[in-house]
């Protein structure tokens, strides 16, 4: 098996990315189901613009990093949503979490959990970083902009910003 790094994840992330992969729009059958199958109690229609958290596992997940879809360190919910991915990031040692006033420089790779770019609540949104400037981001996103699609956008560095997590290349739960 393929070392797996956060230099692939980025690229399989702009990949997938850039397919791109949608739920249900503009009278199109949804092609999400490549993400959605990972989670089980969850069916196409119930993930329908509610899928970023979800893409970025999908891309994990096809960067050969080894997680469970609901670890245990998963408290409220699987990692098919963005608090999901805060309480594992918080809960394994092995995983870094850096709140976004901490000094923390992302690199490509990292994940990127937002505050209030949808629906004006914490932890709303993620994404996968796939360039890092002083005050910018490159990242892919599925849902973007609740438009259910998936893109590769620029985001600025800004008070959304809710943290980073960055998993350790060769990273086995």
């Amino acid at each position: 098996m393929e070392h797996t790094t956060r230099k692939r994840l980025a690229e399989v992330a702009r990949e997938k990315a850039l397919l791109p992969f949608h739920g249900y729009i503009d009278g199109k059958e949804s092609n999400i189901e490549p993400i959605v199958k990972y989670f089980p109690k969850w069916n196409l229609k119930e993930a329908d613009r509610l899928w970023c958290a979800a893409f970025v596992y999908y891309c994990c997940r096809e960067a050969c990093f080894e997680i469970p879809y609901s670890p245990d360190e998963c408290v409220t919910c699987s990692l098919a949503g963005c608090g999901g991915w805060e309480e594992y990031a918080i809960a394994d040692s092995r995983i870094e979490y850096h709140k976004r006033d901490d000094g923390f420089v992302p690199e490509a790779g990292d994940i990127v959990l937002y505050d209030r770019v949808f629906i004006n609540k914490e932890h709303d949104h993620i994404g996968i970083i796939l360039e890092a400037y002083e005050e910018r981001l490159v990242v892919a996103e599925g849902n973007t902009f609740n438009d259910n699609i998936s893109r590769v956008l620029e985001r600025p560095m800004d008070e959304h910003i809710r943290a980073y997590i960055r998993i350790p290349d060769g990273y086995r739960y």
